[in-house]
C-alpha cells in the first residue's frame, strides 16, 4: 500500500481507488479465510491446530471472546496490524453472518488501506532515503520476529 501511495504521488494513480482496491484485496484475502473456518470449523484447527502451535485453551479463549465481542471485533481487528490477519478464521468458526462480515472487514480495512497509501503520498519525493534507512533495520527486525517466535514457540511447548 506505501508504495502505491507513491505511485499516487507520481500521478499514475489516485489515493481514493488504491485505498478502495486495498480494502477488497483484503476483503478477498479475508473471506477465504472466513470460508476455511466456515467449513472445517473447530474440528479443523483441533486436528491441525498443534502444527501452527493452537491449543485447545487458545481455542477457548478465542471462542470465548469472539462470542462476546464477535462484530466489533471483525470491524476493530482490521485496524491492529497483524490481529487483521488471524480474526477471518475464528469468524468463520463462529458462523458469524456472512453479509456483516464482509460489511464490517470492508469498512475495517478500508481506513487502514489508506492510512498505508496516504503515508506512501508523504514518503513521496523521498521514497529512496526511506527504503535505505528501513533497509538497515531488517537485521533489527529479523531478531525481533525470533526473539518473538522463540517466546510463543516456548510458551505453547511449556503448557
Amino acid at each position: 500500500m506505501p508504495f502505491s501511495g507513491f505511485l499516487v504521488a507520481t500521478g499514475e494513480f489516485s489515493l481514493w481507488p488504491v485505498a478502495i482496491i486495498g480494502a477488497l484485496g483484503n476483503l478477498s484475502g479475508s473471506l477465504l479465510a472466513y470460508y476455511i473456518g466456515f467449513k472445517g470449523g473447530r474440528p479443523l484447527v483441533e486436528k491441525y491446530g498443534r502444527y501452527i502451535l493452537i491449543n485447545h485453551r487458545d481455542l477457548d479463549l478465542a471462542d470465548k471472546f469472539f462470542n462476546r465481542y464477535g462484530e466489533a471485533t471483525a470491524f476493530f481487528s482490521r485496524l491492529l496490524p497483524i490481529v487483521r490477519t488471524f480474526i477471518s478464521l475464528p469468524a468463520g468458526i463462529a458462523k458469524m453472518n456472512i453479509k456483516k462480515f464482509t460489511v464490517y472487514t470492508f469498512l475495517g480495512a478500508l481506513p487502514f488501506s489508506y492510512a498505508l497509501a496516504w503515508a506512501g503520498v508523504k514518503m513521496g519525493e523521498n521514497w529512496e532515503n526511506i527504503r535505505q534507512i528501513l533497509h538497515d533495520f531488517n537485521l533489527l527486525i529479523a531478531i525481533l520476529i525470533i526473539v518473538f517466535l522463540t517466546w510463543w514457540i516456548w510458551r505453547h511447548f511449556r503448557r
